[in-house]
């Protein structure tokens, strides 16, 4: 037991330093490694395995709305870029070039992809002549670089995993609706999947996505009380069609510009699953998304038939379709007991002597602690429904962390007040002016994080300046 409290201590209580805690999960649960590149991480088996869980079942989601997956370049010419003002404005900082093709000049730069609007779009104009060529819901899965000034693993670091979603419509009510469905496929797979609640809404004109006409999102809070967007879904209307010169012929042989939508999720998700649901002993995954659910952990394994028999449990819960795996490595029970809570596996089953005499089992709950003695012969369907009924907690307990997270402010004392001494979101009313917005982020290092598609009347004037609002908005300190 000796090494399970040396073990524990390693991570720093996140009630002391939340981004200490935060920093010792990911690189003690052997999710990252840092790399000799300043801002770019190694993401580990163990990290790996929890994105690969999320790209298969974001992706079958995807599939199910008619999207295919394509690939584009990484790189983007200089003069592609350039024909958007309003995007390339907005990525200019974070932009990283290729000036050279071995020892040879190029003659003209090359972009790393900070995102691919610009090579859909070139793309596009060609892929696209009819009406009949209408919709394109095309998806990569690809990295992109931007030169991020702060980083921290998963969270903002200079290359990062993701999906980029770029199709185009005839119409504009086309664009809308698959603008707002892919949304709404985000905000169910972090609900049913990452069990973590969401806000739903509308970026105000300020925060939007460079080049946007409308910019959706959904943010989620975590257990510090600081908001982390967490997915986004942009219109673009046929501002990157005019620019491009994407055309198509209508049924009435006329020409007419495509509307089109973008959409993303990236690797930022892990950050915001340790965030959510992790403690003070590690992480704590969400079953749907845990590479391993459960962990065996014989004791005694030298006894004759406790690794046989830890391999037939393994061997019959495979069969329900869990992931399971056997720990019959030398360790201590104690050191393979806080391994597990550290690597965040949901139920850790253990298997000695006296339990197979006995015909039982002792299985414990990473989320909660509680262990319950189970007959041999049950296992099964008390693996699998403890599974489930994690899974479903675990959602339950973030629901309940965010809404008694979530206050209500009327004047600017109140939000001083609140964001100062109550981590967490912000309901408040504003008037529809990016002064009001600006005032706040200058005051108190807050901002609009959306504007939810489910309004509320909490007052007749704005919380900044005093005039009419328009808009309930939630406002919080940000990731």
């Amino acid at each position: 037991m000796a090494d399970n409290k040396k073990k524990v201590e390693a991570i720093t209580s996140m009630d002391v330093d939340f981004a200490q805690w935060y920093t010792d999960v990911v690189k003690k649960a052997e999710l990252i490694d840092y790399t000799s590149v300043k801002g770019c991480m190694v993401i580990k088996p163990a990290g790996y395995a929890i994105w690969e869980l999320i790209q298969k079942q974001l992706d079958d989601r995807f599939k199910e709305t008619g999207v295919e997956n394509v690939y584009l370049p990484m790189f983007i010419p200089e003069s592609l870029l350039q024909k958007e003002k309003d995007h390339v404005e907005g990525f200019a900082p974070e932009v990283a070039w290729v000036t050279h093709g071995g020892l040879n000049p190029l003659q003209e730069r090359l972009c790393v992809r900070p995102t691919s609007e610009t090579l859909f779009c070139d793309f596009y104009k060609n892929d696209i002549q009819s009406y009949r060529d209408l919709p394109k819901v095309y998806n990569q899965w690809c990295s992109v670089v931007r030169w991020e000034k702060e980083t921290r693993p998963f969270l903002r670091s200079r290359e990062f995993l993701w999906q980029e979603g770029h199709t185009a419509h005839a119409t504009a009510e086309e664009a809308e609706e698959r603008t707002i469905q892919m949304l709404n496929v985000y905000a169910d797979f972090c609900e049913e999947v990452l069990a973590m609640p969401v806000v739903k809404g509308k970026k105000t004109d300020k925060e939007k996505f460079a080049g946007a006409e409308s910019t959706y999102t959904i943010e989620a809070l975590m257990h510090d009380g600081k908001a982390l967007q967490s997915g986004t879904s942009h219109n673009f209307g046929n501002g990157f069609a005019k620019a491009f010169g994407i055309q198509y012929t209508g049924k009435d042989n006329k020409l007419e510009y495509v509307h089109q939508t973008s959409w993303g999720m990236t690797t930022r998700l892990i950050g915001a699953l340790i965030m959510v649901h992790g403690d003070d002993n590690g992480l704590v995954l969400p079953p749907k998304v845990a590479p391993c659910q459960v962990m065996i952990i014989p004791i005694m394994q030298k006894k004759e038939g406790v690794l046989e028999k830890a391999e037939e449990l393994r061997s019959r819960l495979v069969k329900v379709g869990a992931r399971v795996k056997v720990d019959d490595s030398d360790k201590s029970p104690g050191w393979k007991f806080s391994e597990q809570e550290m690597r965040g596996i949901p139920l850790r089953v253990e298997i000695g002597p006296k339990d197979i005499e006995a015909g039982k089992c002792m299985v414990a709950r990473r989320d909660t602690g509680e262990k319950t003695e189970v007959e041999l012969d049950k296992l099964e369907e008390t693996v699998t429904g403890l599974l489930e009924q994690i899974q479903k907690e675990m959602l339950e307990r973030a629901r309940n962390h965010r809404d008694e997270h979530t206050y209500v402010a009327t004047n600017m004392t109140e939000l001083q007040e609140i964001l100062d001494n109550k981590p967490g979101f912000v309901k408040a009313m504003w008037c529809g002016e990016q002064g009001c917005e600006d005032t706040i982020k200058e005051k108190f290092a807050a901002t609009s994080r959306c504007m939810p598609f489910e309004q509320e009347e909490l007052s007749k004037t704005c919380v900044c300046c005093g005039k009419p609002a328009t808009k309930m908005v939630y406002w919080g300190r940000a990731y």
